[in-house]
């Protein structure tokens, strides 16, 4: 029998209210999968589509947690293979995993989500997985389609390589700080030229989920924060730096902005002013100074 419209409808809502405890955990893995909120929200909703069609079909609804996993990790191997990102075999190496610890890594926890992206996708799964999301190895192993063995490999690998990268990135922290405090201080004493000069000349602007400006557009950027009442303090968001923006008279920032530098200019801009949810679910540390 063909389903009315307001049937599908209402089957539609009552299988979003039935995920919505999760929702924001297959969305953390997705987005460290792939190193983007935005492409591992689209993720999430590809992996949601596939369920409610296949949940149409079916008369038994499958444990739901490791289903939901299942579908959306094959959804994220599928784009970064289609969008040509590194990937690695689907099988880890075995030997040397007498370094295996259980307790997760608090380097893992902290990590940004583009400091995941150097990491093979086999190794990028497990520490997500067992570290940033809690699973056990046998969920993780099920999820990822391989061995509890194999998993355990990936997470000595992954791990070690996490912390290596956190090295690197901290000889070069104290430049960036500096950068991201003299930008912050022009911003917040609404000096709008100097923060232009500060912008290189060909500086690529997101603003995610909205538009995308390059170069000389950029500098139009600034003039609805000329306009308004928002202040910057540098923030370590998920293992980086990054900007949190208040508006006036909050207690909690209305969202976060990532900036990055190159030779001492402004060379990318991601403001995250109108994807809120993440603001909602970020955990951040404010910097003192």
């Amino acid at each position: 029998m063909t389903e009315t419209p307001s049937t599908f409808a209402d089957a539609r809502e009552q299988f979003l209210a039935m995920v919505g405890g999760v929702r924001p955990e297959l969305h953390r893995y997705c987005a460290r999968l792939t190193g983007s909120v935005i492409e591992g929200e689209d993720i999430v909703q590809e992996t949601l589509a596939k369920a409610f069609y296949a949940l149409s079909l079916s008369q038994d609804v499958p444990p739901l947690r490791p289903w939901l996993f299942r579908i959306a990790h094959n959804a994220a191997v599928d784009f970064l293979k289609s969008h040509g990102r590194k990937l690695t075999e689907a099988t880890a190496e075995i030997e040397e995993i007498a370094g295996y610890e259980d307790r997760p890594d608090p380097a893992v926890v902290r990590a940004a989500l583009a400091r995941f992206l150097s990491l093979p996708l086999t190794q990028r799964s497990a520490v997500i997985l067992k570290d940033v999301l809690g699973h056990s190895l046998e969920e993780t192993a099920e999820t990822m389609g391989t061995t509890v063995m194999a998993v355990k490999a990936a997470l000595v690998r992954g791990r070690e390589n996490l912390r290596r990268h956190a090295r690197d990135e901290a000889a070069i922290a104290a430049t960036t700080r500096a950068e991201l405090d003299r930008y912050a201080h022009l911003f917040n004493a609404r000096d709008w030229d100097g923060v232009r000069a500060l912008v290189g000349d060909d500086c690529r602007l997101d603003l995610v989920s909205k538009s995308q400006r390059r170069g000389k557009q950029v500098g139009l950027y600034f003039g609805r924060y000329e306009k308004e009442n928002v202040a910057l303090r540098v923030v370590r968001l998920e293992g980086r730096l990054a900007f949190a923006a208040y508006v006036a008279g909050a207690d909690r920032p209305a969202y976060f902005i990532l900036l990055e530098f190159e030779a001492g200019r402004v060379k990318s801009i991601r403001d995250f002013r109108y994807v809120p949810y993440i603001a909602a679910e970020a955990e951040f540390e404010i910097l003192a100074g």
